[in-house]
């Protein structure tokens, strides 16, 4: 099986969409995937060692149980399995984004691009919410909602 990552994201309306990227065409990196998602999407990477990490599970369902929040916030949730990663995912996730191979991480990623929160252990949804409403642009979108 060809899997590079798991895609978890959110859709206006619909709920949560489990995305398996496999075979026929070549999937998107993850690089590019963050890259694409820049300027559109805040990005919670899910990272563990693999699908079956009891972390990484509660995690999930701790999101499961928030996706009107994670819709109003405009946020793509991806899973980043270590053992389904290719090699350049699997360089990218260590030189660039700092993260263990061995362990469970949650990183928030912010619109432009940059990290603004980790954890080894899962986020409240709460504690998650509090920490993007805070940010300038946030704000700026709740504003302009009212």
């Amino acid at each position: 099986m060809n899997t590079t990552f798991r895609c978890l994201g959110v859709l206006s309306g619909v709920g949560l969409l489990l995305t398996v990227l496999l075979g026929a065409a070549p999937p998107a990196s993850l690089a590019a995937t963050l890259k694409a998602n820049q300027w559109k999407k805040r990005v919670l990477l899910l990272h563990a060692p693999t699908a079956a990490d009891a972390t990484l599970k509660r995690q999930r369902a701790l999101l499961a149980a928030q996706l009107e929040g994670l819709s109003q916030r405009d946020m793509l949730v991806l899973n980043v399995i270590e053992d389904q990663l290719s090699t350049a995912d699997s360089h990218y996730v260590r030189q660039e984004l700092k993260l263990p191979a061995d362990s469970f991480t949650v990183v928030l990623i912010g619109k432009d691009g940059g990290v603004k929160q980790r954890s080894a252990t899962p986020l409240p949804p709460n504690e998650l919410f509090g920490t993007i409403d805070k940010m300038p642009m946030r704000r700026q979108e709740m504003r302009s909602e009212k």
